[in-house]
Parts: structure tokens; C-alpha cells; sequence
């Protein structure tokens, strides 16, 4: 009985498959859609040839290039942003406040004893590498 019930169901699953429905069926062909334009010889534009050693007068930067091409250009900032930069006082920053950071006359904040000997700990993972702070 389940052999005649599975045969029966494999035969109406293959009759799907059948000509008159199935994966031969007449379908539009997508390539007589539109035809395809004639080829065209463009017009002489007379264009001279650069001359040699001369600039080009389109001729940029490749990093201003590659920045303007990666981020667009300066973005104008929002409101929030305007106000945090006004509040924090950014205009006042010293331009090279990277390159001075490390210079010993340089005014930093203390941060304390704790910190000093956290910094002063050895890398690695043994012994010597532990520290204690005070309580």
C-alpha cells in the first residue's frame, strides 16, 4: 500500500514537470526586447596633443585627489557639534599639541603616585610584572 501511494505521488510530481507547463515552456526572449544602436564613428574634434613637459590644466594633487574622491570634502558641522566645539573652547587648542606632548617642558596634569607605578611596572607576565596599590 505505502509503495502504491509513494509511486502515485512521484507520478503527479513528475507529470509538473510535463511540456505544456514546465521548464519548456514559450517564454518572451529578452534579447529581441530592443535593438541594438548602429555603431557610429564620433566626430574629429580636432583635440591637439598635450605638449611635452607642459602641466595639465585640470591637473590636482593625487592626495587632494584621493581625499576628495574618498570622503567629499569638508562637511558642514551640525548644531550639537558647533556647540560642543565652542563650549570645549576649541579654537584655543595649540595647533601642535601632538608634537610637544612628549617634551619634558611641557605643563602636564599630575595624576598621582598610583598611576606613576602602574606606568613604571615591566611588561611581561611574571613576578616582576605585578604591582600593589596602596588602600
Amino acid at each position: 500500500m505505502r509503495f502504491v501511494i509513494l509511486a502515485s505521488a512521484a507520478m503527479l510530481t513528475l507529470a509538473g514537470c510535463g511540456s505544456s507547463g514546465g521548464l519548456y515552456r514559450d517564454r518572451p526572449d529578452e534579447f529581441a526586447v530592443a535593438r541594438n544602436a548602429p555603431l557610429v564613428v564620433p566626430p574629429d574634434f580636432a583635440l591637439r596633443p598635450p605638449q611635452p613637459g607642459a602641466v595639465s590644466p585640470t591637473a590636482t594633487d593625487s592626495r587632494t585627489q584621493a581625499i576628495q574622491t574618498l570622503f567629499g570634502g569638508p562637511a558642514p558641522r551640525s548644531a550639537g557639534e558647533t556647540q560642543v566645539l565652542s563650549e570645549a573652547e576649541a579654537d584655543r587648542a595649540a595647533p601642535g599639541a601632538r608634537s610637544v606632548a612628549g617634551d619634558p617642558n611641557t605643563n602636564v596634569v599630575d595624576k598621582g603616585n598610583v598611576t606613576q607605578t602602574i606606568l613604571a611596572v615591566p611588561e611581561g607576565n611574571g613576578k616582576e610584572a605585578s604591582v600593589a596599590t596602596p588602600q
